[in-house]
């Protein structure tokens, strides 16, 4: 079988090839699943160049997502033939992972793929959509709806910022992005947002508490100085689901937000998520994700590709989601 191989030299530095190896070098598992669609997250390209500590192993492949068929099963939850989508678990960290065309792993990680979805378009989702619903499901048990004024997405060109726009807005929230890419207001209109918000000006860290009650709700992919700023300018009982760290994972923050106004702050883990929710996840993709606005995201790419990509993504260069044929 094809896969991405990433090897670590003796000076410590890693190269990846598409390369082929044998079936038997897979990693133990109760399911082995022909591997059709993977994507690119930024710990993808962490994985495929310096390993950022994720990494345990070498050689290793890559891929923290997958989704096809079912070739062989020793539990009896799955049968050959089967569709099914994997995220998390640390696949393609600490266990091979979806950069190759057949993949090996514990029946307790797959999730059946739901009706309605192709494989294809379960990795235009990947992790970074269903984070992205997990978000926007804790924000609205939290009780935010529509009626409740304009909801925050930071990041909004990136993976999880775009599929959350697009979310949302079809949900019928008023969706105000934020980004640092003023080429990018086309993109995030096309995808829902009804107004465009400039990094600069919600980024800095300001000495009041607290600013005008402005946002009903947030996804924010950035952490650091912007989330505290926002943490300010939530509406009362508002809250704020937190899903990444682009912008640093220090919090220049006061408890003033929590304690007068009532503000929460949502831990968002797609990880370790567990079964039932990931399954009610992947229902509310389904139906709850306009796949026209899901395709107008997607850049096809193949293995061939994937050193390049991810090294794109260290640096910020990859737009919307990129779907990964492993069988080219």
């Amino acid at each position: 079988m094809r896969a991405l191989l990433v090897e670590k030299e003796e000076q410590g530095q890693t190269s990846a090839a598409v390369v082929d190896i044998d079936e038997d070098r897979l990693p133990e598992g109760d399911v082995t699943v022909a591997v059709e669609y993977s994507t690119v997250n930024y710990k993808d390209g962490l994985c495929i160049g310096p390993g950022g500590g994720l990494v345990r192993n070498y050689p290793h492949v890559p891929g923290i997502d997958f989704a096809g068929t079912v070739e062989a099963s020793d539990d009896d939850r799955y049968k050959p033939g089967d569709k099914v989508v994997l995220t998390g678990w640390r696949v393609g960290e600490a266990h091979w992972g979806g950069y190759a065309e057949k993949a090996r792993v514990k029946a307790d990680w797959l999730v059946p793929l739901p009706d309605g979805l192709t494989t294809r378009a379960a990795m235009a989702v990947g992790t970074a959509g269903f984070t992205s619903m997990l978000a926007v499901m804790a924000l609205e048990d939290h009780g935010m709806e529509p009626a409740q004024g304009e909801v925050l997405v930071t990041g909004a060109a990136g993976g999880v910022g775009s599929v959350a726009t697009a979310i949302l807005a079809n949900l019928g929230y008023e969706v105000a992005g934020v980004t640092g890419r003023p080429e990018q207001e086309d993109y995030l209109k096309g995808l829902g947002a009804k107004r465009i918000v400039a990094r600069d000006e919600i980024n800095e860290t300001v000495k009041r508490p607290l600013e005008t009650e402005t946002w009903a709700g947030c996804v924010d992919a950035v952490g650091g100085a912007m989330l505290a700023r926002v943490l300010g300018q939530m509406k009362y009982g508002a809250s704020v689901a937190a899903v990444g760290l682009a912008g640093g994972a220090g919090l220049p923050a006061t408890v003033i937000p929590f304690l007068l106004r009532g503000v929460n702050l949502l831990g968002i883990d797609s990880v370790m998520q567990p079964y039932d929710n990931r399954v009610r996840a992947w229902k509310r993709i389904a139906s709850d994700l306009p796949m026209d606005k899901l395709e107008a995201m997607v850049v096809e790419a193949g293995l061939g590709d994937l050193p390049k990509l991810g090294a794109d993504i260290l640096k910020g260069q990859v737009r919307g989601r990129v779907v990964v044929d492993v069988r080219t």
